[in-house]
């Protein structure tokens, strides 16, 4: 048998229009009960339609049901309050400051358990009911509760947006297909989730694997703290000992030695200290990184997760562990000096003791730039094979060679569809990211061409500036022609003065920002050099002018 408690927790002697214990309780012919009070004025409200009907289940009567007070559930009502558990029910589902409110609840208003799309509004469980047992509601879609329904509307069409135009990157309705977005790539949002869901993933396994890696850099350079100490430590004692011996006549060189080596130990110390301290705070932001995509990753809101993840994806350049150049901590110079003066005749003691103050300098270098390059020898030992990626290939650009090499034809290719494919402009990408110290040659001939490198997320779709290498903030480009070169990057133009050939060696140093275009003949000239921060990885690209025009990666020797 159920008991008191249980009654009142679950609401069944609560009035579902004040949510509160019911008072003078009254059973309309539908079977459910209200405060007499309640029931009253919300009848009143309905006069106007000359048909009441029941706040929960909607069903109507006509001509208005006569109130009878329902003794039995009052005398019920009654023995609950007299034990005390009017409290509790008070505060039985009641929506809290974190918590969505119910929108047809008067009075205080209690926890709404789902959405509706179609309502526009938020139910608690009683207001729920007439969805789930009214005909009239079979069509209405429930949602996991939200405060931002309205985001989920499309502002134009007034229609839910299940659709994503990956052309505009943006979520619309069914009706947006057939107006503004007619001709554009769409898909069904839940499939771009899918996908982006999957980026997500791998940035997450990226985050960790830096985390990892950064946290044993951590150990490793605490290790190099305590030896450094210890090593002093151990110097300071061995040093104290020998100077025993001589105390009444270099007193005051010992103490000069003892502070040189502290003096040094806290120097190298706080560098490495300073070098540990980076990569902590550098792992506290890739944590807070992590925890803010695995929060996106389990939101059900397909709009909300598109609108912040391009925002949440992006990865900061980390300091590059595999350079960290770990410092001297070997004092033994100093004791040596010092045990050699030992031995000597007082005369010579004075000269022999500056020896301890041409110690090495202890350094700790982090990532310090390698040198750039400086002839073509040296581009050649980053050279990297390249090769043109088919599904990115506009269908007017044939790949041969091994995919090393394109042209432009008037014969459309007999590509299969693919997301990844240029639609307007005739232009194709590498297959594999750039990474690292990077080096290739290409050779054009015809009308023209814009060697590119870009992020791989440039647009593919339309013939907006956005899928133009050069013309967008995604891409830079060398236009190369008969009359000489241009750089564009953001749609801005550059011109470039140098000798025109028709190889171009491209060097992309992705870690320190660097991008450089040279003219490629009997030797080497610059003609314009990048300096930015790489955010994405690159690819390497290419644009062709009028058909018959070519451009191959060239296995540079």
């Amino acid at each position: 048998m159920a008991q008191p408690g249980s009654l009142v927790n679950s609401g069944k002697f609560l009035c579902s229009i004040c949510q509160e214990i019911m008072k003078d309780p009254v059973t309309i012919p539908c079977g459910h009960s209200y405060c007499m009070n309640c029931i009253k004025i919300h009848w009143d409200g309905e006069d106007q339609r000359r048909i009441q009907s029941c706040p929960q289940c909607r069903k109507e009567f006509l001509p208005r049901p006569v109130l009878v007070k329902n003794i039995v559930l009052a005398e019920l009502v009654e023995d609950l309050e007299k034990t005390g558990l009017q409290a509790a029910a008070a505060d039985h589902c009641y929506a809290g400051p974190e918590d969505v409110a119910c929108d047809v609840c008067t009075g205080r208003k209690r926890k709404a358990v789902k959405s509706c799309l179609i309502c526009r509004a938020s139910y608690c469980e009683d207001h729920l009911q007439p969805h789930y047992e009214s005909f009239n509601f079979r069509k209405h879609k429930l949602v996991q509760v939200s405060t931002k329904l309205q985001q989920r509307i499309c502002t134009l069409h007034d229609e839910e947006m299940k659709i994503y135009c990956r052309t505009d990157q943006q979520c619309i309705c069914y009706l947006c297909t057939m107006d503004e977005h007619k001709g554009h790539e769409t898909v069904p949002a839940a499939t771009e989730r899918a996908d982006r869901q999957k980026e997500l993933q791998e940035r997450r396994r990226q985050i960790q694997q830096r985390i990892q890696e950064q946290e044993e850099d951590v150990k490793l350079l605490q290790q190099e703290v305590e030896a450094i100490s210890g090593s002093a430590d151990k110097a300071v004692e061995n040093n104290e000992k020998i100077f025993t011996d001589l105390i009444r006549l270099i007193q005051k060189r010992s103490s000069d030695v003892k502070q040189q080596i502290r003096s040094q130990q806290e120097t190298e110390v706080s560098r490495v200290k300073e070098l540990q301290k980076k990569l902590e705070q550098e792992i506290t932001e890739l944590k807070r990184k992590d925890a803010e995509l695995e929060k996106l990753s389990i939101t059900e809101d397909h709009n909300q997760f598109l609108q912040n993840y391009p925002s949440l994806s992006a990865l900061s350049e980390s300091i590059d562990s595999s350079r960290i150049v770990l410092p001297l901590r070997d004092f033994k110079e100093v004791t040596a000096a010092v045990s050699e003066l030992r031995e000597k005749l007082l005369d010579i003691l004075k000269e022999r003791i500056k020896r301890t103050r041409t110690m090495p300098v202890i350094k700790v270098n982090v990532s310090q730039p390698e040198p750039e390059p400086k002839n073509r020898d040296d581009f050649l030992k980053y050279s990297q094979a390249i090769t043109f990626d088919p599904n990115t290939a506009h269908t007017d650009v044939s790949l041969s060679e091994g995919n090393r090499k394109a042209t432009l034809t008037k014969q459309q290719q007999p590509y299969p569809d693919h997301r990844d494919r240029f639609t307007y402009y005739d232009q194709v990408l590498s297959k594999d990211s750039l990474e690292g110290r990077c080096y290739w040659e290409v050779e054009w001939k015809g009308e023209g061409v814009r060697l590119a490198v870009t992020y791989r997320s440039i647009r593919r779709a339309g013939v907006s500036d956005q899928s133009a290498f050069g013309r967008n903030d995604k891409s830079w480009a060398l236009r190369c022609d008969r009359t000489g070169y241009q750089f564009w990057h953001k749609n801005t133009l550059d011109k470039v003065s140098g000798p025109v050939s028709s190889r171009i060696g491209v060097f992309l140093d992705h870690r320190a920002g660097i991008l450089s275009f040279y003219s490629v003949s009997e030797t080497m000239t610059l003609l314009h050099r990048v300096q930015t921060t790489f955010t994405q990885p690159l690819h390497a690209g290419v644009w062709l002018f009028n058909y018959g025009t070519t451009a191959e990666f060239i296995k540079a020797k």
